[in-house]
């Protein structure tokens, strides 16, 4: 259990910068591919645990209210049966309420012990799902940028093969040889543009997940967990 939360940690903390270095790199999207793959696997495997620590989380709750109430019933009697002068019954009752008692505590423990941890994995489950919506997002962004840069080169080579007929004096082909120039600056900018976009929007989501984990730890500190109401 423990293994599959450090890997679910690693994956919330990966670099989307360095993710989207790698892939342009590598001018493939391929990269951000593998990483969605690892974090669907991982979700799946997540939601099967958690189920599961789910499941025996209601069950030593169920365990435990059971003694408790058990235990609370046979007190009462012990008193009856003081007053009654049975003080052989009260004496074998007091010895099955030590050890209901005690099992009650140890359902208690281990219940609250797997509700953290059932906890614990709930929440790791959406700080995946949300990495999860905004690389697919990125990644689509990513893929645009990478055709354009693409289409930035198919021209740039047309431009190169021009250049030479252009300086015969041909006033048709100088002609498209400033409207493919034209169109290349545009596609520069749109370049440009879309590259500061895909960053400022990294930054931007690294930023608020950042900010919303400093409100947690705030509200942990000052609320002792509770979440405020709206």
């Amino acid at each position: 259990m423990a293994s599959l939360l450090e890997k679910m940690q690693t994956l919330i903390n990966a670099n989307m910068h360095g993710l989207v270095d790698r892939a342009l790199e590598a001018n493939s999207v391929k990269v951000m591919d593998e990483y969605i793959r690892q974090v669907e696997r991982n979700l799946e495997a997540l939601e099967d645990s958690a189920a599961t620590v789910g499941g025996t989380v209601r069950t030593l709750k169920r365990k435990y209210e059971e003694f408790a109430t058990a235990a609370e019933k046979l007190d009462r009697d012990i008193d009856t049966l003081i007053i009654k002068g049975k003080n052989d019954l009260a004496s074998a009752a007091q010895a099955e309420l030590n050890t209901k008692q005690e099992l009650s505590q140890e359902y208690h423990e281990q219940w609250q012990m797997q509700e953290k941890q059932y906890q614990q994995m709930l929440e790791m489950r959406l700080k995946l799902e949300s990495r999860l919506s905004t690389i697919k997002q990125e990644r689509e962004k990513l893929r645009a940028l990478i055709e354009l840069a693409e289409t930035k080169k198919v021209m740039v080579k047309t431009v190169k093969s021009l250049e030479g007929l252009a300086n015969s004096g041909d006033a048709e082909i100088n002609s498209l040889s400033e409207q493919i120039r034209a169109r290349l600056d545009r596609e520069d900018s749109r370049l440009d543009v879309a590259t500061r976009n895909v960053s400022d929007e990294i930054d931007a989501a690294i930023g608020d997940s950042m900010i919303d984990l400093q409100l947690e730890e705030r509200r942990r500190r000052l609320l002792g967990g509770e979440t405020p109401s709206e």
